[in-house]
């Protein structure tokens, strides 16, 4: 006698690290948070923590708070609200595709990466430990 056990398939994912950067001239770095996009899933999105104690390590007179609009900012796009501007009313995959793109600001993303899961949330939660936290 065989024993079927049922398992949710796993679906591809992927996923940028959030990077405070106070001063580009420098080129230094604090991870702040993860955004994560699976298409397949309709999921899309962001958890961040922002340690003062570490981001002012590199620049004692950056505003915290600043950096932490943008990180708010980064969490309306993903739920697609108002918090998001202009972008939020894009699909899930514009939406993402504007966020995994560099700009000059504060907040950073870094290079797209990869994963399967069939718990997005779940996945999301273990990368803003092992990277962010």
């Amino acid at each position: 006698m065989t024993r079927e056990t049922t398992r949710t398939p796993t679906q591809a994912y992927q996923y940028v690290v959030l990077r405070c950067v106070p001063r580009v001239d420098r080129e230094e770095f604090v991870n702040v948070g993860v955004v994560l996009y699976c298409q397949a899933l309709d999921y899309l999105a962001a958890l961040w923590h922002c340690d003062a104690d570490r981001l002012r390590a590199l620049d004692p007179t950056l505003d915290i708070d600043r950096v932490c609009d943008a990180l708010t900012f980064i969490d309306g796009v993903c739920a697609g609200d108002e918090r998001g501007g202009a972008v939020a009313g894009h699909t899930q995959s514009q939406r993402f595709g504007f966020l995994k793109a560099p700009r000059s600001t504060v907040v950073q993303p870094g290079p797209v990466h990869g994963g399967v899961t069939a718990d997005p949330a779940r996945a999301l939660e273990r990368l803003l430990e092992r990277l962010v936290g």
